[in-house]
């Protein structure tokens, strides 16, 4: 390979940007996205190729922290903007990327590497799991009702703009961050991201709304939702799309939930990425009518396995010795004996003989308690070496709640 690898300038942005745009279509993005995106780049942690003065590859990584089982929050490299320019394919530029970005994040300190794919087919060689699902929906609401809780009709309701209920968002979204794996908390600035609504974007559909929940004068969940108004001979049949929706309580989300459900002139919500033990699923009278399907979320990669294991708490304990073949950082590869229940765990390099052996890819599949190890062992991604390890590191992995990423990055 005849490219060089280098740290960003930020005086070549716009040209390693435009690298990213075409190869992920070619469209321009909105002034006020692509705004955002320059703001929010940590140029000392973004990677460009290049080819002479051409980019020609572009990889970068967000300073990320995510609440793993036990509700710590771990340092975490948010993997984003990777490309290949399709006249440098199979020169091995994106192996070089990811090779150096890992051995960047573990020098930085950071035991987890985290993305979303657009093409998940392409990171489990480089060792990223899928630790996350995101359910979808498409609920009929001239056919299915809500059955909601007690407390629900004490919920008071109220529109407003994404922007003017903004600081009230936040609050409720940072009160709930620690509750469920896979949520990160948010940085300064990454506020902003709640706010984007290029109109180029909404495919017919209003700008974004927000729907805020108050109890006694204390906002207690929220929504941004967009509506789609659509006719047909027979009268109005419009769509109402569900972009977030967060509630502190389960009457809070409840009466969100039923308002959505209920907006005039429409006859079916979109609901988009949700956890898959999402409340919802219990309130509608025929779940078979919400459409529900699931689609990979967070991809995860552990880069250090001892500080990994470590950070996280176990809903059982566990007493296991793990064989890891890590080939594309060789420094994970080996024993690993963990040790540990719902107070904390050690992990450290052990000589005893191995009782489940994986690949840093299944670890880092269940490392949330998104991916049951004894599912993936059914798959024969994970083998087991001693009788009864796979059901107890299975259990011990386990989360109460499912894991899940609120959003994109």
């Amino acid at each position: 390979m005849t490219t060089e690898l280098r740290v960003l300038d930020p005086a070549e942005w716009d040209r390693w940007y435009a690298v990213l745009e075409l190869a992920f279509g070619g469209v321009p993005e909105a002034d006020e996205e692509r705004a955002l995106w320059r703001e929010l780049t940590e140029h000392e942690r973004f990677l460009g190729a290049w080819d002479g003065d051409t980019c020609v590859g572009t990889a970068g990584a967000f300073t990320f922290r995510l609440t793993v089982p036990g509700g710590a929050s771990v340092p975490a490299a948010g993997v984003t903007m990777v490309s290949v320019a399709g006249t440098h394919r199979r020169r091995g530029i994106l192996t070089s990327m990811m090779r150096r970005q890992l051995q960047d994040v573990r020098a930085w300190g950071e035991p987890l590497a985290v993305l979303t794919a657009s093409e998940p087919a392409i990171y489990g060689r480089f060792g990223y799991g899928v630790a996350t699902l995101a359910a979808r929906a498409v609920v009929d609401t001239a056919r299915v009702r809500l059955a909601v809780p007690p407390g629900t009709d004490a919920v008071s309701l109220r529109v407003t703009t994404p922007a003017d209920a903004l600081e009230a968002t936040e609050a409720v979204y940072a009160a709930l961050v620690a509750g469920r794996p896979g949520m990160l908390a948010r940085r300064p600035g990454w506020e902003r991201q709640a706010l984007l609504d290029p109109p180029g974007e909404r495919a017919g559909s209003s700008p974004r709304l927000c729907l805020l929940a108050e109890r006694d004068g204390e906002v207690v969940g929220y929504a941004h939702y967009a509506v789609k108004p659509d006719w047909s001979f027979a009268g109005a049949n419009g769509s109402v799309s569900v972009h977030r929706l967060t509630g502190l309580d389960p009457a809070a989300e409840a009466a969100m939930w039923r308002f959505l459900c209920s907006v005039d002139l429409t006859g079916r919500v979109n609901v988009h990425d949700r956890p898959v033990d999402d409340a919802w699923q219990h309130l509608v009278s025929d779940v078979r009518r919400c459409e529900p399907t699931l689609r990979d979320g967070l991809h995860l990669r552990i880069v250090e396995v001892a500080a990994a294991l470590e950070a996280r708490t176990y809903q059982a304990p566990v007493d296991v010795v793990f064989e890891v073949e890590d080939a594309f950082c060789p420094w994970n590869e080996g024993r690993w004996r963990l040790t540990g229940d719902a107070k904390g765990a050690v992990c450290a390099r052990t000589r005893d003989a191995a009782d489940l052996a994986l690949s840093v890819r299944e670890l880092g599949a269940a490392y949330l308690g998104g991916a049951s190890l004894v599912s993936l062992a059914a798959a024969g991604r994970v083998r087991e070496l001693r009788d009864g390890a796979l059901t107890e590191a299975s259990v011990a992995f386990g989360s109460p709640v499912a894991p899940w990423l609120p959003h994109g990055f």
